[in-house]
């Protein structure tokens, strides 16, 4: 672990400010919007540019690394994220608000990418896991970090705007000063769609609905919390407890998924999963409740998205992991498009708890469909399972297909110590 910081520190720092940023500004437009008279729906359409930004950043910006270099890829997007957050107070309009955030998922999806593969290259077969490890830690605490933030300024002004626009241009200077040398990039060319959904139509549903989930967790959480009437403080704490669960439950749930059917604890996490979302629409007005409804979904949610990749693993031979990887990874994306679309008009229809009632409709159909599987086709023996690799929904498609390439190194390795 020593090593690996060592040897990544500038680039994990540089991370973690990253997400700080984004964390903010995620936050803080759901607050703001709700200050400036947005419509529920209208804070959808803007909360759901962002993934559709960050989608068509993931095809694209392996294209632009290779025509003009990492560096210039990762100053460019980096600059233009510091700029287009310091616009928003100063055009107070849904459209344009909407279009920034798909520029700025545009971007940060480039520069997760281009991150990414600096980390890759900075790690070797003996650290690669702990540095994904951390990278995701990494991710985690920015944006726990960032709702600390949120108290620290009145949301009606400039200040909370200029915070993560200034930390968003430090954060690429100890990574452009210190990260060298510029690694090789390859990426693997995704499986068709309709191949991976004949291989696990379970991976492909179960990635479609969880990617709604997400994006209504990550992008609806501030906007619910506005139209329900919390505080400031209370957002920000509601925001950050979702993704405190993330790493709390991420590794136990790992660790028991590699002894079991995988589809019997995709089945049951989807299931408390959706009674977390009928908690917090029943009795969201308790704020502890409220909590821990949070707690459920989030410490569900985010183990569910590597749950899956795992699933899909288990039926693909080792040369197409990587490649169904990306498929799922776009799949995912596709439903984290639309899922602030439909939280934001439940939202208008129902009132605030319509943002619990979207995700209770997810994670129930994904349990359900969960337990048609099963009855479709026997489990593969425990023995006969892939690795569990630990991934953040946040993560850009390179870092989830690194993820599988060390998982798979690890497993044969093992394999090969066994016949030895």
């Amino acid at each position: 672990m020593i090593n690996v910081m060592r040897s990544a520190w500038a680039l994990l720092l540089g991370m973690m400010l990253l997400q700080v940023g984004n964390g903010m500004q995620a936050t803080l437009l759901g607050i703001r919007g709700e200050i400036e008279g947005f419509s529920t729906f209208e804070m959808s359409l803007v909360m759901s540019g962002y993934f559709v930004g960050f989608l068509f950043g993931s095809r694209m910006a392996p294209d632009m690394i290779r025509r003009v270099g990492h560096v210039r890829v990762f100053a460019a997007l980096g600059s233009l994220i510091s700029a287009v957050m310091i616009t928003y107070p100063v055009f107070t309009d849904p459209i344009a608000w909407g279009l920034a955030r798909i520029l700025i998922g545009f971007c940060f999806s480039g520069v997760y990418v281009t991150a990414e593969s600096w980390l890759n290259e900075a790690a070797d077969n003996t650290n690669r896991g702990k540095a994904l490890s951390l990278y995701m830690v990494v991710q985690m605490a920015g944006i726990i970090t960032a709702q600390a933030l949120m108290v620290v300024a009145d949301p009606a002004g400039f200040i909370l705007f200029i915070i993560p626009s200034v930390l968003v241009s430090l954060a690429f200077a100890p990574i452009l000063l210190s990260v060298s040398p510029t690694p090789t990039f390859s990426t693997t060319k995704p499986l068709k769609l309709k191949e991976i959904l004949k291989i696990s139509p379970l991976g492909c549903v179960g990635m479609f609905l969880l990617g709604g989930v997400f994006s209504a967790q990550f992008g609806m959480a501030p906007v619910y919390g506005a139209a329900a009437g919390l505080s400031v403080a209370q957002i920000s704490l509601f925001v950050s407890v979702f993704f405190a669960a993330a790493l709390v439950l991420q590794l136990p749930i790992g660790w028991v998924s590699d002894r079991m059917d995988r589809r019997v604890l995709i089945f049951v996490c989807s299931f408390v999963m959706g009674v977390g979302a009928v908690l917090g629409g029943m009795l969201g007005s308790v704020f502890i409740v409220l909590l821990v409804s949070a707690f459920v979904i989030g410490g569900m949610s985010n183990p569910l998205y590597s749950l899956l990749i795992a699933h899909t693993n288990d039926f693909l031979e080792h040369d197409d992991m990587a490649a169904a990887a990306g498929g799922l990874v776009f799949i995912s994306g596709l439903g984290a498009v639309t899922g602030p679309v439909i939280t934001g008009w439940l939202m208008e229809l129902v009132g605030a708890w319509g943002y619990f009632l979207l995700i209770g409709a997810l994670s129930f159909a994904m349990a359900g469909y969960a337990a048609y599987r099963m009855t479709q086709r026997a489990a593969p023996s425990v023995e006969e399972t892939e690795r569990y690799a630990p991934v953040m929904p946040t993560a850009a498609p390179l870092s989830v297909e690194y993820a599988q390439e060390y998982a798979i190194e690890v497993a044969q390795e093992q394999q090969e110590e066994g016949q030895g």
